[in-house]
């Protein structure tokens, strides 16, 4: 792993840098002294349709606890007496310093929970000098988010037909994006029967239980839904192809979702030759698919298995995380998601040899309880515990993790 000082990259243009924040941060981040404290404050904020998309997985949930469990199966080997006064979590990937080896990771429709969301995360994270992913399910134009944050990378789910895939990537790189990020683990719909228990659907449809719930929640009804409808109209699925998609109330979303089942390492092959940026493949589980991905020519992968939406049972990442480690080499970025939530589990990864580690809902969580504010709160905690761990074990950077630094509980 390659640790850097703390600079960050050369800065944005000046009509480009993120709004400042100004006052008193708002009042509620005085509780916030987790990430997993952002959780509770959202379930109290959002409409549980909305809340429950977030929060949900598939079927039983083995895959979404899974993730959480794995990381309790490690345990640190602690360092004492060493002077760790010079420590710092900054890393360098492609070519680019960020002040800590997490990022926030592409999450569908959060412009949902918060007014602008994929604007407020994107601008929380270049203020913080973190990466963020802007997932290609958005309801606001990839060009917005482009053009508000440089360097925002870009996630997508490939359309049904090698046409609609080449106009999606074209697109991709006339916004100005560097960074593609292709998912690759949803071949078909999963089977998410929490959603549907929680009332949400896509599409979304208006009813009576919405309209309670929305009752009981004035703030998120006049403060991200009424002001998105009178701004912006009803929301749209905006990235999904090269033209606008459909809206989230249409009968035809489904369809536009539904026809990846086809899809081969081709495809990938094809992306490779078009795209010049860089290619990231996410979704990855297994060691064959990320040497394939690293022969297709991607410049990195994610293991990931989607946060527990799509097949319930699938290994944890970090289950399979070392293996594919030792297989590309150290020198090949491997970054990993699913379940983070302490600066703990970030440094478990790293010591397992994970370039960068992806943060989603409790981001997501954070924008809805407080917005920008909120999202740039929960960074900082999580960056404060890396600080803190880093000192506890003994370290001053990021390569000096390994698999030494962890011993596996029997």
């Amino acid at each position: 792993m390659n640790a850097t000082p703390t600079h960050l990259s050369p800065a944005s243009p000046a009509s480009a840098a993120p709004a400042a924040q100004s006052g008193a941060p708002p009042r509620v981040l005085r509780r916030m002294l987790s990430l997993q404290d952002f959780e509770a404050a959202a379930r109290r904020r959002l409409p549980r349709p909305i809340f429950g998309y977030i929060a949900g997985a598939a079927e039983d949930n083995a895959s979404l606890h899974d993730n959480r469990a794995v990381f309790d199966e490690y345990a640190f080997v602690t360092r004492v007496l060493r002077d760790v006064s010079q420590r710092s979590q900054a890393v360098e990937l492609w070519g680019k310093r960020y002040r800590s080896p997490f990022a926030i990771a592409p999450m569908g429709i959060n412009a949902l929970s918060t007014y602008r969301g994929d604007v407020v995360l994107a601008r929380a994270a270049q203020a913080e000098g973190i990466a963020s992913i802007m997932s290609g399910t958005s309801l606001i134009p990839m060009e917005t988010v482009a053009q508000a944050c440089p360097g925002t990378w870009f996630q997508a789910y490939l359309p049904g037909d090698q046409a609609r895939i080449d106009a999606l990537i074209d697109r991709v790189s006339r916004a100005g994006f560097d960074t593609l990020v292709i998912t690759v683990d949803i071949p078909i719909s999963a089977n998410r029967e929490n959603n549907i228990r929680t009332g949400f659907s896509t599409p979304l449809r208006p009813s009576l239980r919405l309209a309670l719930d929305g009752a009981l929640r004035p703030g998120w009804v006049l403060g991200t839904f009424a002001r998105t409808l009178l701004r912006h109209g009803m929301p749209h699925f905006e990235n999904s192809f090269a033209t606008r998609g459909a809206p989230i109330v249409s009968s035809t979303v489904l369809r536009d979702f539904s026809a990846r089942d086809h899809l081969s390492w081709q495809h990938l092959q094809n992306i490779r030759q078009r795209w010049s940026g860089r290619l990231v493949v996410k979704g990855v589980l297994s060691v064959a698919d990320a040497q394939a991905a690293r022969d297709a020519g991607a410049d990195g992968v994610i293991l990931s298995n989607h946060g527990g939406r799509q097949l319930d049972g699938a290994a944890s990442a970090m289950r399979v995380l070392e293996a594919v480690v030792q297989a590309l080499g150290p020198d090949y970025p491997v970054l990993i998601d699913g379940g983070f939530r302490r600066g703990s589990d970030v440094l478990k990864a790293l010591a397992l040899g994970a370039r960068m580690v992806l943060v989603g809902r409790p981001f997501n969580y954070a924008a809805a309880v407080a917005g920008e504010a909120g999202v740039r709160h929960a960074i900082s905690l999580l960056r404060d515990e890396v600080d803190r761990n880093l000192a506890m074990l003994g370290v001053n950077q990021l390569d000096e993790l390994g698999p030494h630094t962890l011993i596996r509980k029997r």
